[in-house]
């Protein structure tokens, strides 16, 4: 049967943000630990048949790619290099192309501590670029923060994904006061040695444990003071990238900081989130899902799973209303909903 064509339009929501990028969670398992996602004891791991194929996750991004020119995806966990066989859903992802004929960013965000034996792999496969999560470069600070001795082995990751070529490189570290909040210019030492971009990104009410308090968040402004004091450095035009961006004056590179908290970006948010067990979710913070499993394994058509994409654009909100008093905190921990 001959398919139908359907028209290209962007995908617009309630606030007239265009929506262009798919952050695909692939497992909620991780081996680490990390306080603000996950608690250390008592999760309940979903079963490989609650998870989203890699043909259902690869038609759900046809479907947004080849109607609404959806440029971007990236694949997230838990920590999503412990799926097994990555690299052929890169693959996968790769191979769909834009209306225009462009190619689809595919970008990754792990902890690293198994990338070294993937990295090349991963680049042949497609993927475009990739995070790595690095919030200490202390050993003992490590094993206290994720409860594994790893630190050696995310490192190794790092040279692993420069040694390989994805590009741009980027190195993500949550702040939190008291915690990890003195290495912020070691931090920035590190990435610049390996080529890397170090982003920092405000702490977040996702942590497993529930125990957010506004006490722990080091505000944006404070992490940029603390850094130019040391590395000189101006703000640019960021478009939509969730980071205000800044270039050191001496342009050996740039920092980025993620301020969730104290200064939100929602009135440029692009993105949509899909869980590991198919639920799509128009916001970090939404409350309210999408069941996009139980239509793929109903039979239903593409028109169909249009349709309730176009929906919950829609419905998104303006913003997630953190630290006011009419904020709800998702049900789910970070782990659970993808980062």
């Amino acid at each position: 049967m001959e398919q139908i064509q359907h028209p290209v339009a962007p995908l617009i929501d309630g606030h007239n943000r265009t929506v262009k990028d798919l952050r695909i969670s692939i497992t909620d398992r991780c081996n680490f630990r990390c306080s603000y996602c996950m608690p250390e004891e008592g999760m309940t791991w979903l079963e490989r048949p609650e998870l989203l194929s890699f043909e259902e996750i690869e038609r759900v991004v046809k479907v947004l790619v080849q109607r609404y020119d959806f440029e971007s995806v990236r694949l997230t966990g838990g920590e999503p290099t412990v799926r097994a066989q990555l690299p052929l859903l890169v693959e996968k992802l790769s191979q769909i192309k834009r209306p225009s004929g462009k190619q689809l960013d595919i970008s990754l965000t792990t902890n690293g501590a198994t990338l070294r034996l993937m990295a090349r792999e991963l680049k042949a496969a497609g993927l475009t670029r990739i995070n790595i999560s690095l919030d200490t470069l202390s050993r003992e600070r490590f094993i206290d923060l994720t409860k594994r001795d790893q630190l050696t082995n995310v490192l190794s990751g790092v040279e692993a994904a420069a040694g390989a070529g994805l590009v741009p490189l980027k190195i993500n570290t949550v702040v939190m006061r008291g915690v990890n909040d003195d290495e912020l210019v070691d931090l920035v030492a590190f990435a610049k040695q390996h080529g890397a971009t170090p982003r920092f990104i405000e702490f977040m009410p996702l942590d497993g444990d529930e125990t957010w308090d506004l006490d722990m968040v080091v505000p944006a402004r404070e992490i940029i003071d603390k850094i130019t004091s040391v590395y000189p450095a101006h703000l640019v035009s960021s478009g939509s990238d969730p980071a205000r961006r800044f270039i050191f004056d001496d342009q050996s590179g740039e920092f980025g900081v993620i301020a969730s908290v104290t200064m939100p970006f929602c009135d440029a948010c692009d993105r949509m989130r899909l869980t590991a067990d198919g639920k799509l979710r128009n916001c970090l913070f939404a409350i309210e899902e999408q069941d996009l499993r139980g239509l793929l394994r109903s039979g239903a058509s593409d028109d169909e799973i249009a349709r309730v994409v176009e929906h919950s654009a829609k419905s998104k909100w303006a913003g997630h209303q953190i630290g006011n008093v009419n904020f709800i905190r998702p049900k789910r921990s970070m782990s659970q909903i993808g980062g």
